[in-house]
């Protein structure tokens, strides 16, 4: 697992649900690189991916 990958790890269990956006924010990252991150762990099985209300919202597995 990378550093960003663990970094959005943390950041997720901190918050509990999160968004692409707020990961780009957090860091300082482009939302589509964010959202490949996130996929990277879904797919990993470390997150699972929710839409709400036509959001994506990210939440630990």
């Amino acid at each position: 697992m990378n550093t960003h990958n663990k970094k959005i790890i943390d950041f997720v269990k901190k918050t509990k649900v999160v968004t692409s956006s707020e990961v780009a924010k957090y860091l300082v990252i482009s939302w589509n690189t964010a959202d490949k991150y996130l996929l990277e762990l879904v797919l990993e099985g470390k997150l699972e991916r929710i839409k709400k209300a036509g959001v994506n919202v990210w939440i630990i597995k």
